[in-house]
């Protein structure tokens, strides 16, 4: 984003990004400077701009002065208040608070408040459609000194993930899969054979739209590595790309050049594996005997 999204126990729900930008559309709209607005709470205009941008917490009082402040009514004031209140509250993935790295926290609950959601994945089968026995193999090949239970809560975490596309108002979920991550096996041939068949029956969801671009395919736009394109129904949230940097950090990008270029090298692969590999059950299903009966 302009500004990263904050990391660690910080990270915020999806509606305290949205609240954040309406209080700094209703500053501008007013004509109040930050340094104004921070006049108003006795704080360094510093606070107010973290306040804009999702970085701390809505603290309500402060919410109820700035909404003074810019002179909102009463009825929407207390909207907001509401609203904030709620934004405050932890998400449901605070209880795996220990199984998420402080860099991907603002990924779910992206994730979660997406209505379209558009993965390229090179190397392993999307986290969204993993099965339990195939997130294990993968989380545990990344943290091989991790104690089991452990490993278990962080297994669990990801198929709770998975339960926002079987809930109203799911997100359309659009994936392009190398070749290379179906031939890779992971865990055991079984655990493989299980893997493609919830790729078949994901194929048999309106909702979700899943391309596998063969290594034919060659060179290509995506081979800078996996992304995440995010699109909300939010008219404050602009559209929000993820990528991950080495083993232990990732950036999110909102400014306007950088979504258009990676949605562009999306939509290119995309199109791509879609030539190429036009029935991907059939491929899924030859895959499948690779891996033994």
């Amino acid at each position: 984003m302009s500004e990263a999204l904050p990391s660690g126990q910080s990270a915020p729900t999806v509606l305290r990004i949205v609240l954040g930008k309406r209080l700094k559309e209703l500053r501008e709209s007013r004509d109040v400077t930050l340094e104004d607005a921070a006049a108003a709470l006795s704080v360094s205009h510093l606070t107010i701009r973290r306040i804009e941008n999702a970085q701390v917490s809505l603290k309500i009082p402060y919410v109820r002065e700035l909404l003074r402040v810019y002179d909102v009514s009463e009825q929407e004031a207390a909207d907001f208040t509401t609203m904030a209140e709620q934004a405050n509250e932890p998400g449901w993935w605070h209880r795996y608070k220990t199984a998420l790295p402080d860099w991907f926290r603002a990924y779910v609950s992206l994730e979660t408040a997406a209505e379209v959601i558009r993965v390229y994945e090179p190397h392993y089968m999307t986290g969204l459609l993993q099965t339990r026995d195939y997130a294990r193999a993968v989380i545990r090949a990344g943290f091989p000194y991790e104690a089991e239970r452990t490993l278990e809560h962080r297994v669990d975490l990801r198929l709770r993930r998975q339960a926002l596309l079987g809930e109203p108002g799911s997100p359309s979920l659009w994936v392009v899969l190398e070749e290379a991550a179906l031939r890779r096996e992971v865990g055991s041939g079984a655990v493989m054979r299980a893997q493609i068949d919830r790729l078949l029956e994901a194929l048999e969801d309106p909702r979700i739209t899943l391309r596998i671009l063969p290594f034919e395919a060659g060179a290509h736009s995506g081979t800078s590595g996996h992304m995440t394109y995010f699109r909300f129904r939010e008219r404050e949230l602009q559209d929000i790309v993820y990528t991950e940097v080495g083993l232990t950090s990732a950036v999110y990008l909102d400014q306007r050049p950088d979504v258009v270029a990676h949605l562009e090298a999306y939509t290119r692969i995309s199109r791509l594996a879609a030539e190429l590999l036009p029935d991907p059950r059939a491929h899924l299903k030859q895959l499948r005997k690779t891996f033994g009966k």
